[in-house]
């Protein structure tokens, strides 16, 4: 029997806590979680931010069968006498551990950028990040700028815009998701702009002043809110301190294990093989294998394809696999190229496989090609029809998943589960939310969702097949 404490109360934490219970852990777990509030799934933030998604729903289920201190703030680790010393209000408290997990998670790069902070250091009033449910509160006006070019902040300047408000977009290179996109960058910027949102691309902010943003060229932007999606870096602080070796992240082996044997590490403050964890799947397989290394099982970790898939109602995009793939000189380069449609893609093939895709516009190629690269199946002969989204058979091995497809990878929630919820009263989005935790995962699955529960309504009063 061993206590695990977990530094850290995010959605990795949940998710190992949720298989240490299925794998039988018999010991005692501690969470020492810096929040007052429970866990929350950022990932779905900008879904909150549109309106499309209710708050309640960032918080998965209670943890039974942990004990959570909340707003206990993990301030130094003992790995010498394996005890965690801690902040909780006016209180320094000491946690020891059998095993301790550090999910410390992520915090905001804030650039240094004149008037973004006040004179104690803290983000000025009008400016915020979107790390937490509060942010989203803290973004009002009725003129909103979102400086940055990455994926959360074409996320948030969708989301903005989607609700009635005033939204530009100011990023440093020609246009967003530059270096991951290409030249399809170009025509999510023209996609953006039909979406309402003004893109403002080359341009570099020099300073922030009450209600406006000034750029390097001379113009300003209005910006009743600033919102700064300039980034992530690993929270790797505290495992410094502790003499814990330290990288980009938390330096973690196959069996998610630090420096320190008594110490692993999970989630975006981990980095396995050379690299922190791309978004929220790969952490979530994290402690997948965590939890099976700490129950006894023999496992290795494997990282999870790299899979970023933009959740805005703009444009469908998503970037499978790493960018150098495409520069590799035994990949075959198959591409379509649509402006006037405002789509194309481009797929790097070793062989017949991909090797690594981008796609924008083309939501049925999506759903196809990321299926075929998460199982390492071949891609069709015609490989035109494959991007255009026109069905074509699937492998023998392949046929069962057509009668149920699976809906929310994330949670495993399939069609004929969805169909279920709504026959026993779930008859919206929300309720189907409660009901599965559908979309509670990367959200990727929402808008599928919506039309799923759309055609469910318009066929209310007649007979319900739930599968395809």
């Amino acid at each position: 029997m061993s206590h695990i404490l977990v530094i850290g109360h995010g959605p990795a934490t949940h998710r190992l806590l949720r298989e240490l219970r299925r794998h039988g852990h018999d010991g005692t777990v501690t969470v020492l979680s810096a929040e007052h509030h429970p866990v929350q799934h950022r990932p779905l933030l900008t879904t909150v931010l549109q309106g499309r998604l209710d708050a309640g729903m960032l918080r998965p289920e209670a943890d039974l069968d942990a004990r959570v201190l909340t707003g206990a703030v993990a301030t130094a680790v003992d790995t010498a006498h394996r005890v965690v010393h801690a902040r909780q209000g006016d209180t320094v408290t000491a946690h020891s551990y059998d095993v301790l997990v550090l999910a410390c998670g992520a915090r905001p790069v804030i650039p240094p950028l004149p008037g973004a902070r006040d004179r104690t250091g803290r983000l000025a009033p009008g400016v915020t990040t979107l790390r937490e449910i509060t942010d989203c509160d803290r973004i009002q006006g009725t003129a909103v700028t979102v400086l940055g070019g990455g994926p959360l902040g074409v996320e948030t300047a969708s989301a903005l815009a989607l609700r009635g408000t005033m939204t530009t977009l100011v990023c440093s290179g020609p246009h967003p998701l530059h270096e991951r996109l290409g030249s399809g960058a170009a025509l999510l910027t023209a996609r953006l702009q039909e979406a309402g949102v003004n893109v403002l691309g080359g341009r570099r902010a020099v300073r922030r002043e009450p209600g406006r943003l000034l750029l390097d060229d001379g113009t300003e932007t209005a910006a009743d809110t600033l919102v700064l999606c300039t980034g992530v870096e690993p929270e790797v602080r505290l495992a410094r301190a502790a003499g814990i070796r330290v990288h980009h992240g938390i330096v973690v082996d196959d069996a998610l294990c630090t420096s320190d044997s008594r110490v692993h590490a999970i989630g975006d403050c981990a980095e396995h093989a050379g690299r922190t964890v791309a978004g929220h799947e790969s952490a979530l397989a994290q402690a997948d294998t965590l939890a099976a290394v700490l129950t006894g099982h023999e496992v290795t970790h494997r990282p999870t394809p790299a899979v970023l898939r933009l959740r805005t109602h703009a444009v469908d995009v998503a970037c499978i696999g790493s960018p150098a793939a495409f520069q590799r000189s035994d990949i075959r380069i198959v591409g379509l190229s649509d402006p006037v449609g405002r789509r194309c893609a481009r797929l790097a093939l070793d062989g017949d496989r991909i090797t690594a895709a981008v796609l924008l516009g083309l939501s049925d190629a999506i759903a196809t090609v990321s299926h075929l690269h998460r199982r390492g199946l071949p891609v069709p002969s015609d490989r035109l029809s494959l991007l255009l989204g026109i069905r074509q058979e699937l492998p023998a091995v392949e046929e069962a998943n057509r009668t149920d497809p699976m809906v929310c990878l994330c949670n495993q929630v399939s069609r004929r589960q969805l169909a279920g919820a709504w026959e026993l009263g779930a008859r919206t989005v929300p309720a189907l939310v409660r009901a599965t935790r559908a979309t509670t995962g990367c959200g990727s699955c929402t808008e599928r969702l919506e039309r799923l529960c759309a055609s469910w309504t318009d066929s209310a009063g007649q007979e319900l097949e739930p599968t395809p």
